[in-house]
């Protein structure tokens, strides 16, 4: 993967990062970093901000453009926006509400066969953030003070969703079904919000075994 790529990727997943940061990461000098962040904006797929420093000069951030979408997956935006039209049209909002029931419940049972066998907490996440990181979610799992986040850098049905809130609820309740009998789950951040990302808070229920990440 070009370092270029590998830039794009990080902030993807990670959000704004400065030039000193993204050089860590990747093994290369701050003017290497730099130069490809100047190339990248250049290009219209990065962009810039300065913020204040507790002392010294402002520290740069850079972040993502719209632009950038085209680097990842989109599960074809323009064919699921055409169907769901014709859907709509076809069978009216309650056919669409039906197929979107279909899914989840297809879903369900899908996750719900992979975790089988996982007891834990964690595991399951653990399990859940694969799965959902295969089907293009860029899924990670963090833990702060005893509660559990999912993060979703990247939303591959964005375009379906944006056209249809139904597939966001959707989303949420499946979580919430999967998880019903160890955790709640909340929906803190979301992409269709504005947010850089879709932020799940899974906290654990009373009497549940506390877990830790390793």
């Amino acid at each position: 993967m070009k370092t270029s790529d590998k830039i794009i990727q990080l902030i993807k997943r990670e959000g704004a990062l400065t030039a000193k940061t993204l050089a860590s990461e990747l093994g290369i000098t701050s003017m290497g970093a730099r130069q490809h962040l100047q190339q990248l904006e250049d290009e219209g797929i990065l962009s810039f901000e300065d913020k204040k420093a507790a002392r010294g000069r402002p520290t740069r951030y850079w972040s993502l453009t719209e632009k950038s979408r085209s680097f990842f997956p989109d599960r074809h935006s323009e064919l699921t926006l055409q169907m769901i039209g014709s859907i709509k049209e076809i069978f009216g909002p309650e056919g669409l509400e039906q197929l979107i029931i279909h899914r989840e419940k297809a879903s369900f049972e899908s996750y719900q066969q992979a975790l089988a066998g996982k007891f834990g907490l964690a595991d399951k996440l653990r399990v859940l953030v694969e799965l959902r990181s295969q089907e293009g979610y860029m899924a990670s799992l963090e833990q702060r003070d005893g509660v559990f986040w999912l993060l979703e850098n990247h939303c591959p049905i964005c375009a379906a969703a944006s056209q249809c809130l139904s597939f966001c609820r959707s989303e949420l309740q499946l979580f919430e079904q999967l998880l019903s009998e160890q955790a709640t789950v909340t929906r803190e951040e979301h992409i269709l919000e504005g947010a850089r990302r879709c932020a799940y808070r899974i906290t654990p229920v009373r009497g549940s075994v506390d877990e830790e990440l390793p």
